[in-house]
C-alpha cells in the first residue's frame, strides 16, 4: 500500500515539475518581451525565479517518492 502510495505521490510531483516549468518558460517569455512595461518585466523575472525554485523543488520530491517506491 506504501509504494502505491509513494508512485502516486511521484506522479503528481512530476505533473507539479511540468506545470512549474511551463509557467517559468511564460514568465521568461514575458520578462524578455520589451512591449511590456518595466514593472512587468521585473514582475515576471521574478515569477520565473518563483517557478524554478518550484520546479527543482518538486523534482527533488519526486526523487525522493521514486526511491521509497523502489525499496
Amino acid at each position: 500500500m506504501e509504494t502505491i502510495k509513494n508512485t502516486a505521490n511521484a506522479v503528481s510531483d512530476k505533473i507539479s515539475e511540468v506545470i512549474s516549468g511551463s509557467s517559468a518558460e511564460a514568465n521568461k517569455q514575458k520578462a524578455k518581451d520589451s512591449s511590456n512595461t518595466a514593472g512587468e518585466r521585473v514582475g515576471a523575472g521574478i515569477d520565473y525565479c518563483k517557478d524554478k525554485a518550484d520546479e527543482a523543488g518538486h523534482a527533488a520530491s519526486k526523487e525522493v517518492n521514486k526511491q521509497k517506491a523502489t525499496h
